[in-house]
């Protein structure tokens, strides 16, 4: 099978050009995904070699890599399947000859969600020999965390502990991973073409990271945001807003689960602040561009980078700082920073960074990305989410979360961007029960399956469990949760508001109060959803499941926790946590 490709002599101007590019690769990454009909050969009728291409992914970008290796390897004469790395059992690893890993790392250097079954198997003790195997790996993280791209250093120097050969050299991407990534993926396929004779087509362009509709991190949609509502009461300690964004012309399609990526502009007045710092004017030109534009939108400003926090701390002689900073304990460097912005750091330091310095000490403002709270089925022409608004006020300045407080306050059209995530799904079968657990903005991609099971006519059973502070000023989608429950659409809903009584009450509450049916709704074939907080939230829901299938599965501890790791196994049990 022959890739196409675009002849740069083709009258495209650069966005038709990167369009055409995903939409390419993405023809071609749906061939590599799917189940061959028959052997796979060459032209010339020969075999052609296997070549697995494993991923773990929490957000999508991991999987798409996936795909677009996929692709770029089988117009090089491979027969290349992608697979999650859960989906692959350690007998089965034995067996393969040459496999690409990619992953991402989650939080502070955890595996994803989707990985960490199968790391659990390859760094246990009775993990089998890998001579046979030839690998690399590309490693995905952001070095803002701690941890950076440690699930793909785990992978890559366990898989060498079992005796399997690293034939391409591991890549650490950070945020900005495009590039180095399409590197590696060309010269992973370049390696693999010579160690296994494939034959495929000279010249095939690198596989296109883009999204199939063409707008991308990297070439984003502006929409327009015409709907901004309040969802909270006025007396609850949190904002919470519904905003929707129309997508009008962009060919932005999207599937319930999928989360939506929006790039902020920083608060003028925290640019302000910075300029005033310096003692300079935000229309100030630096390299070529006013500091306004610099510090509005090109940079983070907000979250002290660490090399800015390195520099300060070499050259500001202050001793709680370095302190901090020296002591190597995390929790104490979190703490010490809780609350603090960049401008905070720069104030410590006084005036110990020329201008110039501390604009090449920053990283690039990201993006932020959002559970999308709608189905396509039932508002294709438009996006909805549901955001947490962040404000509070430290050292006698109003602050608040960079891209909340810009979509609450400031936003008339914003850049955003399609982030699917594939393993966050509705079932596949209609027939089949769901349990939802969402508690405050958890429940925005579960208002998305509610819908889009109402869309389709799915029969199965829907049960949702939700909860927050307060009842009164914190139950959002209150009337919308209510039409579907007397309807019959959602057959349980269970809440849980943890300030309304003397005794708090939560959501892994709620499911042990009703344990019995939890575990026979399972039994019944069951997908068991979580979105929320990570931290706290997603733990104490997943520690209530093992202990609810122990007590009403009848089982100890080791077969519960089997019972759990195989509902994950089937994709019956997935979250969407952050």
């Amino acid at each position: 099978m022959k890739i196409a490709y675009i002849p740069e002599d083709a009258p495209f101007n650069e966005d038709q050009r990167a369009w055409l590019a995903g939409f390419l690769a993405g023809l071609h990454s749906r061939l590599a995904m799917a189940p061959a009909a028959a052997p796979a050969s060459t032209e010339t009728g020969a075999p052609r070699p296997s070549l697995r291409i494993l991923y773990g992914s929490q957000t999508g970008n991991a999987e798409g890599l996936a795909a677009d290796t996929a692709a770029a390897a089988t117009a090089q004469g491979f027969d290349a399947r992608v697979s999650g790395l859960d989906d692959i059992k350690l007998d089965e690893l034995v067996g393969f000859k040459y496999v690409l890993v990619i992953t991402s790392t989650y939080g502070e250097g955890e595996m994803p969600d989707n990985a960490e079954l199968f790391w659990e198997a390859l760094s246990s003790e009775t993990a089998p020999r890998l001579e046979g195997l030839a690998y690399g790996v590309l490693a995905l993280g952001d070095t803002g965390y701690d941890g950076y791209c440690q699930a793909g250093k785990l992978i890559d120097t366990r898989l060498e502990q079992l005796g399997a050969h690293r034939v391409v050299g591991r890549t650490d991407c950070d945020i900005d991973y495009e590039t180095p990534a399409a590197e590696w993926v060309r010269g992973a396929v370049a390696t693999l073409v010579t160690l296994a004779g494939a034959g495929g087509t000279p010249g095939t362009p690198p596989p296109s990271t883009l999204a199939r509709s063409g707008w991308t991190r990297k070439n984003p949609y502006v929409a327009q945001l015409p709907v901004n509502r309040m969802l909270s009461g006025p007396r609850s300690g949190k904002e919470i807003r519904h905003v929707e964004f129309a997508l009008a012309d962009s060919g932005i399609g999207y599937e319930a689960g999928d989360a939506l990526a929006v790039f902020p502009e920083n608060n003028p007045e925290l640019v302000a602040a910075i300029a005033d710092h310096f003692r300079v004017s935000p229309d100030t030109v630096v390299d070529g561009e006013p500091l306004s534009v610099l510090l509005g939108g090109r940079y983070e400003i907000s979250t002290p980078a660490k090399d800015l926090l390195s520099e300060v701390e070499s050259r500001a002689e202050n001793e709680e700082l370095s302190h901090v900073l020296r002591g190597g304990v995390k929790d104490v460097l979190d703490r010490w920073l809780y609350g603090k912005d960049i401008l905070d750091i720069l104030r410590i330091g006084g005036d110990v960074l020329a201008l110039e310095e501390f604009i090449g000490l920053l990283k690039p403002l990201q993006h932020r990305a959002y559970s999308i709270s709608s189905s396509s089925l039932a508002h294709p022409e438009r996006i909805h989410l549901t955001v947490a608004g962040v404000r509070y006020q430290h050292a006698g300045r109003d602050r608040g979360g960079v891209c909340s407080t810009y979509l609450a306050d400031r936003c008339g059209d914003a850049r955003i961007f399609l982030q699917p995530n594939k393993s966050f799904r509705v079932p596949s079968s209609d027939d089949a029960p769901m349990i939802m657990v969402g508690p405050g903005t958890g429940i925005a991609p579960f208002r998305a399956f509610l819908q889009e099971r109402e869309q389709r006519g799915a029969g199965g059973r829907n049960w949702l469990f939700f909860g927050d502070q307060h009842r009164e000023h914190d139950y959002i989608y209150a009337e919308e949760l209510t039409a579907w429950h007397g309807s019959g659409l959602l057959d349980r809903l269970d809440l849980a508001f943890s300030r309304d009584q003397a005794d708090k009450i939560y959501v892994q509450s709620r499911m042990r109060e009703h344990g019995a049916d939890l575990f026979a709704w399972l039994e019944e074939g069951g997908h068991f959803y979580v979105c929320g907080d990570a931290t706290r939230m997603a733990k104490d829901v997943d520690r209530a499941l093992h202990e609810i299938v122990g007590e009403h599965g009848g089982f100890d501890a080791e077969t519960a926790a089997d019972y759990v790791n195989t509902l994950k196994r089937e994709k019956r049990y997935v979250r969407d946590v952050y």
